[in-house]
């Protein structure tokens, strides 16, 4: 037994409340060291004849890395509170495991018990209930569509017409996106993310100049207005993009600072390093990464800190938009984003705020600050196995393990899971262009926990590289998209809809992963109901054995461009080429 691999932390994603009256907690142990994992618990002040009462529960692995086990149970304490500690075994040695060590016969005294105080309905984390049922649509709005020539940018060039550049336009705007909700209402998404729309200088538009002002590109209030309520008539919510950590050039509080250089009464709201204020040959003054036109804002001045805060609660106010994603999110101090979250819940509780964060985000997501981060240890995970084929299965699991165990239950079913973006290289040209190595993605991303996000035109099977490549113009030449890509993955939203198995009801667990055979096998579990999903990573035929079941697999789920013509045998379940099986099963 390794005693010193045994780990546990009263808080956070080790233990916590996952509503007001259930208990979630998590023991980490080292990979295959332990046999048994029971949770010993009682309430603090349940005592008898001198002797503290307890009770022991069996835990279960929820799931296994490279170098761990992680043992779950939820427990329902009769009065909210508890004093707890693990029993653990290897089949040859067996300890207790408390907050004061680790013993070979179970401590007398309580206070060496771990505890939970008191589960207060106050510190539940509660991302809104929404955004668990919504799929999102990610639009980059000078890209998705133009619908008012009018307003087209000067030098806009003909829709399409040549391939996508730091430095040109199109004239996407928001009409363009209004003329086309029956598209996205076909697809079945409901939650639209814009990325920035705020007037700005560049075509992307994360160099804010004006952050009460749409960019006239776009259209004005009005039409965003109608925007807003169009889609809400249709059930879809919309989330728009702040750049809190920076402004652009242009910003004038940036251009007086340049202008008066130390007698600007803005200077307290920039980095500023010394005198003058110089741009080039570089910066002399905090930055987004080096570039000198996104000079990062001094949240922690008062006068930044209420013009910004303003800025969240007036665009939820007037325009009742239903979220905010917020751009560099991480290099933003804690004070301010639970200012702003206090704001924004005021105006409205609903709200779904989104951190862009890259790395473990924990710090963040106590209920004080976000709803949910932007998923990338699960996008990073997903892309290397399905659109690379360079990693194992077994590998994968394991990564995606570590993903579901970085954080609360209730925080995974909130986060904001994407497989690509405007940063990064479309799916389909990290797939080598495969489109069945693309629907293995969609398949897994719309059956795991968590909130799914389409990245516009995707869907169709548009390709592009790395940014600029990735941000060209919708295809809306219908003899030019791909169709049964649409159809696939319209089907798979409407089963995430229609079949709580699908979606966030239901708990997710890996059963088996087979790297010979580039074969995986997972679960999704509500009640007595069970979907399996075989996956076959693979360019040539795999099969998995039935004894990996405990039930027979024999009620299968088709989609509409599926062909059922499988050879399976008494003993193996046959699995195509970069195909799937999807299996539902009542206990």
């Amino acid at each position: 037994m390794i005693k010193e691999a045994i780990y546990h932390r009263p808080k956070n994603n080790f233990a916590y409340a996952y509503d007001a009256d259930t208990l979630h907690i998590v023991l980490q142990t080292k990979k295959g060291d332990m046999q048994d994992v029971q949770l010993i618990y009682g309430d603090p002040y349940n005592w008898k004849d001198g002797k503290w009462q307890t009770e022991a529960e069996s835990m279960t692995c929820s799931g296994s890395t490279d170098l761990y086990d992680y043992w779950f149970i939820a427990v329902k304490p009769t009065f909210r509170r508890m004093r707890y500690g693990f029993y653990c075994s290897d089949g040859e040695e067996e300890c207790y495991v408390a907050e004061d060590g680790i013993f070979s016969t179970l401590p007398t005294e309580i206070s060496h018990f771990f505890c939970f105080p008191y589960l207060n309905k106050a510190d539940v984390f509660q991302a809104p209930n929404w955004v668990k049922d919504t799929v999102w649509y990610q639009i980059f709005p000078e890209r998705f569509a133009n619908g008012d020539a009018s307003i087209n940018p000067e030098g806009a060039l003909p829709w399409g017409s040549e391939d996508p550049t730091p430095s040109n336009y199109f004239g996407g705007d928001f009409q363009g996106v209004i003329n086309n909700l029956d598209y996205l209402e076909k697809l079945g998404i409901n939650g639209i993310y814009f990325t920035p729309i705020f007037k700005a200088y560049s075509n992307h538009k994360y160099d804010t100049i004006d952050y009460m002002e749409i960019d006239p590109q776009f259209g004005d209030k009005e039409t965003f207005r109608t925007l807003i309520k169009k889609c809400h008539k249709r059930g879809i919510r919309v989330m728009l993009d702040a750049v809190f950590n920076h402004s652009g050039y242009y910003f004038p509080p940036f251009q007086d600072v340049l202008e008066n250089q130390e007698n600007s009464q803005y200077k307290e709201w920039f980095h500023l390093w010394d005198y003058p204020v110089v741009t080039d040959p570089a910066p002399n003054y905090d930055t987004f990464a080096f570039v000198s036109s996104m000079p990062k804002l001094n949240t922690e001045n008062k006068e930044v800190r209420d013009y910004l805060l303003e800025v969240a609660r007036y665009w939820v106010e007037e325009f009742d938009i239903d979220g905010w994603r917020l751009d560099v999110a991480n290099e933003v101090d804690h004070a301010f984003w639970r200012d702003f979250r206090r704001v924004v819940k005021e105006v409205k509780p609903e709200a779904y705020i989104l951190g862009e964060i890259w790395h473990d985000s924990m710090p963040w997501l106590q209920g004080d600050q976000f709803d949910a981060v932007m998923n990338y240890p699960f996008t990073n995970g997903a892309i290397t196995f399905f659109a690379e084929n360079n990693m194992q299965p077994t590998a994968f699991s394991h990564a995606i393990n570590r993903v579901m165990h970085m954080y609360p239950q209730n925080v995974n079913e909130a986060a904001f899971n994407l497989l690509d973006s405007h940063d990064t290289p479309r799916i389909l040209t990290l797939a080598k262009e495969s489109v069945a190595r693309v629907k293995l993605l969609y398949l897994f991303q719309l059956t795991f926990t968590g909130s799914p996000c389409i990245y516009y035109g995707d869907e169709i099977g548009m390709s592009g590289g790395q940014d600029p490549g990735c941000r060209a113009c919708m295809e809306w030449d219908s003899s030019k998209q791909d169709q049964e890509l649409f159809q696939f993955v319209q089907e798979l939203i409407a089963l995430r809809k229609q079949n709580a198995l699908f979606g966030n009801q239901a708990t997710f667990r890996f059963l088996h992963a087979d790297d010979e055979k580039n074969v995986l096998v997972y679960e999704k579990r509500l009640g007595n109901q069970q979907l399996v999903v075989l996956l076959n990573n693979s360019e040539s035929v795999s099969y998995v054995s039935k004894t990996i079941f405990d039930k027979e697999l024999n009620s299968e789920i088709s989609l509409p461009t599926q062909k059922l013509e499988h050879q399976d045998s008494a003993s193996e379940f046959e699995v195509p080429p970069l195909g799937y099986r999807i299996f539902e099963v009542i206990d």
